[in-house]
């Protein structure tokens, strides 16, 4: 078994989409990024990078490369979720935190759960997905910007076999 943590924050930008997990969030301001800026998949994919031993999100999809330019995370998980498997993991559990003042996800967990579900092949009950504020303080609660962060839990495929 292996494990990994992750963490990304992004600050809002007027003009753009509010994209957490995948799911698309009324609200008046979206998160500013190279790509759509989905905290919440940012966090996922350095929690399995980390747990596989593979670096971060910047090291494999930099912000500098116009092939990541507006790209939806989700394909950015895809690509992580391969990763994992050609080493042979699959996920555990997934446990994860959205940190914002505003807006409220709850309503949405469900349509999340079953995009990460989706593309992470595995039941959504293995996925949960929780949110909180700061009180008011910081650079969340001054409603500036949003944060995310993942822990999973990887262990070997009983489909994997090891070369050696």
């Amino acid at each position: 078994m292996k494990i990994g943590i992750g963490f990304d924050v992004h600050p809002f930008a007027k003009g753009k989409e509010l994209i957490l997990g995948g799911e698309k969030i009324p609200f008046p301001k979206g998160l500013s990024g190279h790509s759509d800026a989905d905290v919440l998949v940012h966090a996922i994919c350095d929690a399995i990078l980390g747990a596989i031993g593979e670096g971060d999100i910047g090291v494999h999809f930099p912000d500098n490369d116009p092939r990541y330019k507006d790209i939806s995370s989700l394909k950015l998980l895809k690509d992580v979720t391969e990763m994992m498997k050609k080493k042979g993991f699959i996920i555990s559990n997934l446990d994860s935190i959205i940190v914002a003042q505003k807006p409220k996800f709850f309503p949405y967990f469900m349509k999340m759960k079953n995009n990460l579900s989706s593309i992470l092949n595995i039941n959504k009950d293995l996925i949960n997905i929780k949110a909180t504020t700061t009180e008011k303080l910081g650079f969340i609660g001054r409603e500036e910007g949003i944060a995310a962060y993942c822990v999973v839990l990887l262990k070997k495929s009983e489909d994997f076999h090891e070369k050696r």
